[in-house]
This record gives C-alpha cells, sequence and structure tokens, in this order.
C-alpha cells in the first residue's frame, strides 16, 4: 500500500516535527511557570521560581531549560529581534532571580517562559515571516552570550552573598 505525496512530502514531515517540538515546548514552559496551583487563588507557579531558591545552580537550571526554548524557536525559523527579545527575557529573569526574596517574587509574576512561547506563537501565527531569519552563528553566538551573561551573574551573585555572610558572621 503506497501512501499519498502529501504524507511522504518533506514539507508535512517537517510540520509534524514542527507540531511536536512546540507541544515539547509549550510543557517545557508550563512546568516552568504554571504548572503548579495555588491553593484559593486562580494564580499558578512553574518550578522556576522555586529552583531559583536553591543559591547559585538553580537559577541556572532553569536558564539552561529557558535557552532551549531559545534554541528550539530559533530551528523553527523564529527572526534574529525576536530571539533577542527572547534572551532578554532570560537575562531579566535570571539577574532579578539573584535578589533573595523580592527576585523570586518577581520570577514568580514576570514568567519568561510564557512570554518566550507567545512571542513563539506570535511569529508561528503570522502569515509573512517578520525579520530576518538567524542564522546558526548568530543563534550559537546568541545562546554563547546567554548563558555567560547568566553564568556571570550567578557567580558574582555568589561572590556578593559570601562577602555579606563573612561580614557578617566575622570569618
Amino acid at each position: 500500500m503506497s501512501r499519498s505525496p502529501i504524507q511522504n512530502s518533506p514539507t508535512n514531515t517537517s510540520s509534524k516535527s514542527q507540531v511536536a517540538s512546540l507541544r515539547r515546548l509549550r510543557k517545557i514552559s508550563h512546568l516552568l511557570d504554571n504548572a503548579i496551583p495555588i491553593p484559593g487563588t486562580k494564580y499558578r507557579i512553574g518550578l522556576d521560581p522555586i529552583l531559583g531558591l536553591i543559591p547559585g545552580g538553580g537559577d541556572l537550571i532553569g536558564s539552561v531549560f529557558a535557552g532551549y526554548v531559545v534554541f528550539k524557536s530559533a530551528q523553527m525559523g523564529v527572526p534574529q529581534e525576536t530571539l533577542v527579545k527572547m534572551a532578554a527575557n532570560i537575562v531579566f529573569d535570571t539577574v532579578a532571580g539573584t535578589v533573595p526574596v523580592a527576585g523570586d517574587l518577581l520570577d514568580v509574576g514576570w514568567k519568561a517562559n510564557v512570554k518566550n512561547i507567545e512571542l513563539l506563537d506570535a511569529h508561528l501565527g503570522s502569515p509573512e515571516p517578520a525579520g530576518k531569519k538567524a542564522d546558526w552563528l548568530f543563534v550559537a553566538a546568541l545562546l554563547l552570550g546567554l548563558m555567560l551573561i547568566v553564568g556571570g551573574v550567578i557567580f558574582l551573585s555568589v561572590l556578593f552573598f559570601g562577602w555579606v555572610f563573612r561580614a557578617f558572621t566575622g570569618g
């Protein structure tokens, strides 16, 4: 039994792959930003602000998952300007998350991953692509820069809080 030309076309396979990727990215976003309902309210939080409570490494873990969303978005043809907006959402989330308590509260409300999925949906829903599609060198530089910024922010916050701890304990 032979398949129809539509089933064998690369476009159809690509479309199915894109739908599967989008579904996976939405699940990651939901897990990081909206997975846990707050009892007695309509509000939800995700694992991202909870991971942010882990000194140093928690924000890094959340940023790695958020970076994956940016990477897959680039594979789906999201233009450079949109990828930069996505990376800026992650950087803001990470920088703000380093401030004890206030940063974690901001992290609960900011929901960088939801914002990034909305940007991806806007791109996929537009009839004509807006902007230049990102080349792989740009994507690699963006993700490397993102990880360097996130790593630097985490490194500096660990140094700062170590200094504060030593100042208070006399060590």
